[in-house]
């Protein structure tokens, strides 16, 4: 007999699986209602920042300068972000984060010019990355380690709706209107958030904070447990494939003069693309581990740069972008799971904070390294770096997948 609350989760079975119910239920469908509204903005600012600065006339080490900006201030604060989330409750980190991603896209709106985009930019990925470590962690601890992965799974698909709308959104409001509208178009979607939660403050039911932290407790503990560092490392692989086509796409795109409503179709079939393969992974869960799943998602996302730079006709382009999202949208829900699983107890937070400060270290460097090296040299060559890292990254997740079992 199951010792977990009825109202929590049901027990599961081999045919089965546990799922969520009750309170959890709705405590996780509330944090991926939230995550999804501020992930719009994020995407579709991110995308929006780069065509606006095309549209005033930066170059493209410019332009990587500042995607790089969406990540300072995360690389540096992420740990010491994902410690506090151990301790609080989530409502602290959702106001802040709420308003200041709002706030970063009246700036554009307000005051259009490159340095406007730089400050934007900042408080944009400031803003997003402490709302995703803060619901990521509270997730993990609203589910059970039987209803996790679904758990998990369920804030993907929440990820590829916004990943969906976000770009689309920006590329037809730019088309429609103008790029600063646009900018005040997505700045709704976190103030109408930010309102929410300053009226349900007395009545919300979210994850109550954690227990502090043993003092003695040290960020490079994290790092020696060979387990969680295995993660990290095939996380920095797929985030590196993840990140680097936001940033690639539209400036290979307006290179080859796509409009920007079409830029954000192509980015939009990759949000596509990770939507339905999270509908599947409760499927392919049962045939497949995180580390096959891992595998998979950085060879296709190696296949796909290979191909980009030799095409410029928008259906393939299209098709790629599918391709591409289905690979590295499986990849997502397995590494937080695989972090819950490996990770010190009460200390699920702090590593989620390291992860994204090893992913915004990447973000940071790369956009500015192949904003360079692209100005220099042109897209083949640093497409096909990236398809180098997929493949590389693919073959580590690879060495790392236990020989498949068959259950009788």
């Amino acid at each position: 007999m199951s010792l977990a609350p009825k109202n929590l989760q049901t027990q599961g079975t081999a045919e089965q699986p546990a799922v969520l119910m009750g309170d959890a239920r709705r405590r996780v469908l509330g944090l991926i209602a939230m995550m999804i509204m501020v992930h719009l903005a994020f995407t579709g600012g991110r995308v929006g920042l780069t065509l606006f600065a095309i549209h005033l006339h930066a170059s493209t080490f410019v332009v990587g300068l500042m995607v790089s900006l969406l990540s300072v201030i995360p690389m540096v604060l992420s740990v010491h972000l994902g410690r506090w989330t151990d301790r609080v409750d989530i409502k602290k980190p959702a106001l802040i984060s709420t308003g200041l991603v709002a706030l970063s896209c009246l700036l554009p709106f307000l005051y259009p010019s490159i340095a406007t985009l730089c400050v934007a930019s900042v408080l944009l990925g400031s803003g997003f990355m402490l709302l995703h470590i803060a619901v990521s962690n509270a997730v993990g601890h609203a589910s059970t380690p039987a209803t996790r992965t679904q758990a998990y799974t369920w804030l993907a698909v929440g990820f590829s709706v916004s990943t969906i709308l976000g770009p689309v959104v920006a590329g037809y409001a730019i088309d429609h209107t103008s790029h600063a509208h646009a900018f005040l178009i997505l700045a709704m979607f976190p103030a109408l958030t930010f309102v929410i939660l300053c009226l349900r403050r007395k009545t919300a039911t979210l994850p109550p904070p954690l227990a502090p932290r043993a003092g003695d407790a040290h960020v490079m503990d994290l790092l020696r447990h060979k387990p969680l560092r295995a993660v990290f490392i095939a996380s920095a692989f797929m985030n590196v494939c993840w990140d680097m086509f936001t940033f690639m796409m539209p400036v290979y795109g307006a290179l080859i003069k796509l409009s920007a409503s079409n830029i954000g179709l192509v980015m939009g079939s990759f949000g596509v693309a990770t939507f339905v393969v999270r509908l599947l992974m409760p499927w392919l869960n049962r045939f497949l581990t995180e580390w096959r799943v891992l595998c998979f998602s950085l060879g296709a996302a190696g296949l796909s740069y290979a191909l980009f730079p030799l095409t410029a006709e928008l259906p393939v382009l299209l098709g790629l972008a599918f391709f591409l999202g289905f690979g590295l949208g499986a990849a997502q829900p397995m590494l937080l799971s695989l972090i819950h699983q490996t990770a010190p107890a009460g200390r699920t937070g702090e590593a989620i904070g390291l992860r994204t400060s090893f992913l915004n270290l990447s973000q940071v460097l790369m956009p500015l390294t192949f904003g360079a090296f692209s100005a220099a040299a042109g897209m083949l060559p640093a497409f096909w770096i990236m398809a180098a890292v997929g493949a590389g990254g693919s073959w580590f997740a690879g060495r790392r997948s236990p020989p498949p079992t068959v259950d009788l």
